[in-house]
């Protein structure tokens, strides 16, 4: 069969299960848009910004597990899309970009809409391709794939000059059965010797912790993970993208750790003889077991299933009485000072957990960066993995909107939410015009502060409270008009008694997008909060308290 570039390049997408594409068309990516036109097997997305379209393959590639595909076109297509690129690098997504690029005999010559894209994404991607062969585009679109989502997932560019793809030129189709690349063999088996030094350390543990990340999910070791728990019966506490690989409602789960993680997840990692990370990173450990996180606890729970009479939980039962101690004297407990009455601000921590309860816990959240995103891993109570979905190292604000639509392609039926901030949602806020144009029915909860309010806590801790650029000045746009705007319902909440109704009346419209619109207390801060450049155990508890 032959086919032109364009045409390969849409068959080799198909035969490798891409059904979404996420992008925005431009001169030198024409003839692909046109070989997109002339087939009805993917899907493509018309987002209203490059970064859009990155940070809603991003939403579908984590929901999903599968990578999330992007097709923008040369120079600002191209870097407009480099911040969701790193996005996803940072937190190990993976995702394949697909650029146009000017013909390849004008590159190097600053051709209207040049960009040395490879150059640029180098830092933030595994691996780059330029076409200069169309002969190699069914051989590099499967390495690309293979690259993305094997070992440490994460995002691979493919840029292709405009004459790779020209319709006149025809070349034979043949799809790849698998992708050889001798230079890329990650670790899948972990080494026996490793396992068994692992498992000793188990056997022997009197404080032990388990420390589970992102990489855990990205191995779908969910059940490796609770099973191994099920022997051991160990405290668990997940890091910010971890959150969802054990049931928050389980007994033994700690909540969160790091900088607002609870106080007992914090105290637990400061005091344990062990620490068993499984799919998080350190920059150093003791015993490093190199491995696919699911296979490796596969080999452990095999290994300790061996051994179950040299293990005694009980052993365990001092250390889950100090956990517990913990937790009772500084838990996570905002109805500590609550008051619910109308001459109060409306607390963030009660719009979280009102949605909690409207969706029991069984929507897909995604979330903006800022206080809101912590507001929203401490008090929203994740069972499942892949159901929180955030910007966790790069700390990307306007990616909630966006990553929302990803997975509400990818999940139709089920319900997705996106928690934000009035800072947050302005950066892509434009995509508001995507989600009337495909009817994504997504719930917005705008917490509104009025201000930056993650930079103003900062602020106020360790800058005299001289609040520097991070406030608006009056200057915030109505966010129900807006919303009306671009065909959407929209509900301004400003007190106590009309957030449950407003929150309930929203969940109710299954066939729109509703945006709430929730006046919160501006002065309300997140805690716990670690102390910078001080240990674990050095924590602000409130304004005026710390350990």
């Amino acid at each position: 069969m032959k086919l032109s570039g364009a045409d390969m390049l849409m068959h080799a997408l198909h035969d490798e299960g891409v059904e979404l594409i996420f992008g925005y068309p431009g001169g030198a990516a024409l003839h692909i848009y046109d070989a997109i036109f002339r087939q009805d097997k993917i899907e493509h997305i018309l987002v209203r910004h490059e970064q859009g379209a990155t940070h809603a393959a991003d939403g579908y590639a984590r929901s999903t597990g599968k990578p999330g595909v992007v097709l923008v076109t040369s120079g600002p297509g191209a870097t407009n899309a480099i911040t969701g690129i790193a996005t996803a690098f940072m937190d190990s997504i993976p995702m394949v970009v697909i650029s146009g690029q000017v013909a390849s005999h004008l590159i190097g010559t600053d051709a209207f809409q040049e960009t040395d894209m490879i150059g640029i994404s180098r830092p933030v991607v595994k691996h780059s391709y330029c076409v200069f062969d169309a002969n190699e585009i069914p051989k590099i679109v499967k390495e690309a794939f293979h690259v993305a989502t094997s070992g440490r997932p994460g995002p691979v560019v493919i840029d292709i000059p405009k004459d790779m793809t020209a319709p006149d030129n025809l070349f034979e189709y043949e799809y790849p059965k698998k992708a050889n690349i001798r230079s890329y063999n990650p670790p899948v088996e972990p080494d026996e010797n490793q396992i068994e030094r692992a498992v000793t350390e188990l056997l022997n543990a009197k404080r032990p912790v388990i420390y589970a990340g992102g990489g855990a999910i990205a191995s779908n070791a969910e059940e490796e993970l609770f099973r191994l728990n099920e022997i051991l019966d160990a405290p668990v506490t997940n890091t910010l993208m971890g959150l969802g690989i054990y049931p928050a409602t389980h007994h033994r789960f700690l909540g969160m750790l790091g900088m607002h993680g609870t106080y007992q997840a914090n105290m637990a990692m400061h005091n344990a003889d062990l620490i068993i990370a499984i799919g998080a990173r350190f920059d150093e450990a003791n015993i490093a077991v190199f491995g696919q996180v699911k296979n490796s606890l596969s080999a452990m729970i095999k290994l300790l299933e061996t051994k179950l009479d040299q293990y005694n939980k009980d052993t365990l039962q001092p250390w889950h009485d100090q956990i517990k101690n913990w937790k009772s004297s500084h838990g996570l407990n905002y109805e500590l000072y609550k008051n619910e009455s109308d001459e109060n601000p409306i607390l963030p921590q009660a719009v979280v957990q009102h949605v909690y309860n409207i969706t029991e816990g069984k929507a897909y959240v995604t979330s903006d960066v800022g206080q809101h995103q912590m507001f929203a891993a401490q008090y929203y109570h994740f069972d499942e993995p892949r159901k929180w979905i955030n910007s966790g190292s790069m700390g990307t604000m306007g990616f909630g909107l966006p990553a929302a639509m990803g997975v509400k392609f990818a999940f139709p039926n089920e319900e997705v939410l996106c928690i934000t901030g009035e800072g947050s949602i302005q950066m892509c806020i434009q995509e508001l015009s995507t989600c009337l144009q495909y009817n994504l029915p997504i719930k917005i909860i705008n917490i509104n502060n009025e201000a930056l309010g993650m930079v103003k806590q900062w602020q106020d801790m360790n800058y005299g409270g001289r609040h520097s650029q991070s406030t608006y000045q009056n200057s915030l746009p109505d966010f129900v008009k807006l919303a009306e705007s671009y065909g959407h319902v929209g509900i301004k909440v400003e007190k106590n008694s009309e957030l449950k109704s407003a929150l309930e009346k929203a969940f109710s419209m299954k066939d729109r997008l509703v945006f709430v619109d929730v006046y919160v207390d501006p002065a309300e801060h997140v805690y716990p909060m670690l102390i910078a450049n001080h240990s674990l155990e050095d924590m602000w508890l409130s304004k005026d308290k710390k350990t």
